[in-house]
């Protein structure tokens, strides 16, 4: 991932309620957090294919996060990367090949260390999201819509249709980088609030100690970034910028900032090590993002 850079004019840091008597609480502290398995469990096995998924479920994991793009025949199909040669020894944008051609592209190439891949040639291939859902009816979703040159209302669209036709309104939840997409999508379908107003409330918090979040009619809201996000801040002078770099932290005032507003639910991304899972415990996180359930399933 890039670093962001945060455009942040003093005004702007000065504006919002104080985050003090917030009077929401979080969940009881010590409350396991839901482990969510990044990318299938990219981490254990090749990420967004029925391998990791598998895998993924038998390591613990909870709900299972993938990645959608739409395949030249509108077919949204699970891959995250702009182009196939990196995970696979096919090339192009996923948008270049139908479904079914997807569907006998290699999806263990890369997977491994060294000369070490122990997934080539299995049959391993990219999965369409409607054969994902089928396959597992009994397990939670999220969907992040990544598809770089499909357009937002037909990439929505798609979305919509499979999630209808499989019956899995009320086991999916949306999320993505880009704003359009969510915005394209149907009232029915339940997603994240955007990444931008997300990253910009944190900001809020952590450099100006101030809450600035937005009315919103929804029962309940949803929010997903980083447990540590690294950025650029951008100061703007009359003659010119000032540029230095700072971490977005989540910590006990900005998870009091984001349930003030009622029901909230907050799933921190990057939770890797031991250390990181128990912080997001204590901070009282609703799920974990993690790359490998295999190394922080609780076991107990």
């Amino acid at each position: 991932m890039t670093t962001p850079k945060l455009m942040l004019l003093a005004a702007s840091l000065l504006l919002g309620a104080s985050v003090a008597g917030a009077a929401d609480a979080p969940p009881a502290q010590g409350q396991r957090p839901q482990l969510i398995a990044h990318r299938g469990g990219t981490g254990d096995a090749p990420e967004n294919t029925f391998a990791a998924i598998d895998l993924a479920r038998k390591n613990g994991a909870e709900a299972i996060w993938v990645t959608v793009q739409l395949a030249k025949d509108g077919v949204p199909v699970l891959y995250r990367p702009s182009d196939l040669s990196a995970l696979t020894p096919a090339s192009g944008p996923v948008s270049a090949h139908t479904a079914a051609e997807l569907a006998q592209v290699d999806a263990g190439w890369a997977f491994g260390k060294g000369e070490a891949h122990p997934w080539r040639g299995k049959g391993v291939g990219i999965p369409t999201l409607a054969a994902t859902l089928a396959r597992y009816p009994d397990l939670f979703f999220y969907i992040d819509l990544k598809s770089p040159d499909a357009e937002p209302a037909a990439l929505a669209g798609a979305l919509a249709a499979v999630l209808h036709e499989s019956n899995s309104l009320t086991r999916t939840r949306v999320y993505s980088t880009d704003s359009r997409y969510l915005a394209a999508l149907p009232p029915e379908v339940a997603r994240f609030a955007s990444r931008d107003l997300t990253r910009t409330v944190l900001a809020n918090i952590t450099m100006a100690h101030q809450c600035t979040l937005p009315a919103t009619p929804a029962a309940e809201r949803w929010y997903g970034l980083e447990l540590k996000r690294k950025v650029e801040v951008v100061e703007k002078y009359t003659l010119g910028e000032a540029r230095s770099a700072s971490t977005l932290v989540w910590d006990k005032e900005a998870m009091a900032c984001f349930r003030r507003q009622g029901a909230a639910h907050i799933i921190l991304f990057g939770v890797n090590t031991p250390e990181e899972y128990q912080q997001a415990q204590a901070l009282g996180a609703d799920g974990i993002l993690v790359d490998s359930p295999a190394t922080l399933a609780p076991r107990s």
